[in-house]
């Protein structure tokens, strides 16, 4: 076993991880106007993304969450607590004002309008699409932004999108159909009465978010799985809760020994550093928790996501450099570089097709976000997560 010095020394794909930023970069300019620029209000960054023709579906739960849904994409673009305009998550900068919307929107650059987003793994067949090679990393415009229609059914919104995505090592086609939409997570600590929440506000919600194979014999079909990833302002901690000491794998970039703490039942990734760095944890050591802590503006915010971890399942989604190591439930992806500054929760789901036998999953998992006084925040983590935050 590498001791926590050497793993972190040990450096993954020098091209590849410039292939990952090349695939996506913006100016270095684009890059310090995010790093200046706050956030939008609730109400300003609806009244940009309609300007734009990218009118975004308000949803609000019993409990006060207001839940926004953006179409364009597939995405769940901001969470807020009741009467708070003050997103939980990322956006892009360019959405702070019309000008810069359309301008984003109109190149061809990938459009990351921020927020929780879906993809498809594995990534070095969906995104690598000379694999082997990796100095090309492009994410197919069929699947993001992709072209959602979206469905009401009652009061609920359900995004669908169909395509076709080709696996770049077996050359197969996959038709496929993509589905999301949110409902409620009430408060899972409105029992907890030993616990002082009395400065702290809540929103969440409930992703349902399914997968499903055009075709009539998904067992001749390769293994496609779906990859759901949230993301959060940058320079915050990222908290891994495991059921026993293991180690995360170095999926590119360089990770200091210093933002990086493995305990025998918690994993703290400081969110912090410059470039692009990513890592993973195996299915069979994460216990479907994960939370990011972070600061600003004199308070404390906290997201956790809750999801369904299953070890018998097909985890697809593997190292670049060795596409033969499965089973990766939880991975985290720091960047802050000319992408933009931000860090990313991310979470697989089983694959269907081949030997799964399966033409169809569903998922179910919550966000549950928590924002106030630090001392409280971090009680909420303790009890969410770890002891050991």
């Amino acid at each position: 076993m590498h001791s926590r010095r050497e793993f972190l020394n040990i450096t993954l794909m020098g091209a590849a991880g410039a292939a990952y930023a090349s695939g996506m970069l913006h100016t270095a300019a684009a890059a310090a106007q995010q790093d200046s620029t706050p956030p939008p209000l609730r109400s300003k960054l609806l009244e940009v993304l309609k300007s734009v023709d990218k009118p975004a579906q308000t949803v609000k739960n019993l409990d006060g969450t207001t839940v926004v849904l953006l179409p364009y994409g597939g995405r769940v673009l901001g969470l807020y607590a009741p009467n708070t305009e003050e997103n939980f998550y990322w956006t892009h900068p360019a959405l702070n004002s019309t000008e810069t919307a359309r301008t984003f929107y109109a190149s061809k650059d990938w459009h990351n309008s921020g927020g929780d987003r879906t993809w498809l793994a594995p990534e070095v067949d969906i995104f690598l699409p000379d694999y082997p090679k990796t100095e090309t990393y492009f994410q197919p415009r069929e699947l993001d932004p992709g072209n959602y229609t979206v469905v009401t059914e009652g009061d609920r919104v359900r995004m669908v999108n169909e395509l076709t995505v080709k696996l770049s090592r077996s050359g197969q086609s996959v038709m496929l159909r993509i589905s999301k939409s949110v409902g409620a997570a009430i408060n899972p600590l409105r029992f907890e009465t030993n616990l002082d929440q009395q400065d702290v506000v809540y929103a969440g919600y409930t992703q349902y978010t399914s997968l499903e194979m055009l075709e009539d014999k998904p067992k001749e079909s390769p293994l496609v799985g779906l990859w759901n990833l949230v993301q959060m302002p940058h320079g915050g901690d990222l908290l891994i809760p495991t059921y026993s000491r293991t180690e995360p794998k170095l999926w590119f970039g360089k990770i200091s020994p210093d933002d990086l703490i493995v305990g025998d039942r918690l994993i703290r990734y400081k969110m912090r550093a410059s470039g692009e760095h990513k890592l993973g944890v195996r299915a069979i050591a994460t216990t479907g928790r994960v939370g990011y802590l972070y600061s600003g503006a004199g308070k404390s915010s906290l997201i956790v996501r809750n999801f369904r971890v299953n070890p018998s399942g097909e985890y697809v989604d593997a190292p670049w450099k060795d596409p033969g190591d499965l089973g990766y439930s939880t991975q985290a992806c720091n960047v802050n570089s000319a992408l933009g500054a931000f860090s990313e929760l991310e979470y697989h789901i089983p694959a269907i097709g081949g030997k799964s036998g399966m033409g169809r999953c569903d998922d179910e998992a919550q966000v549950w976000a928590f924002r106030g006084p630090t001392e409280q925040i971090v009680a909420v983590a303790r009890c969410l997560l770890s002891p050991e935050v």
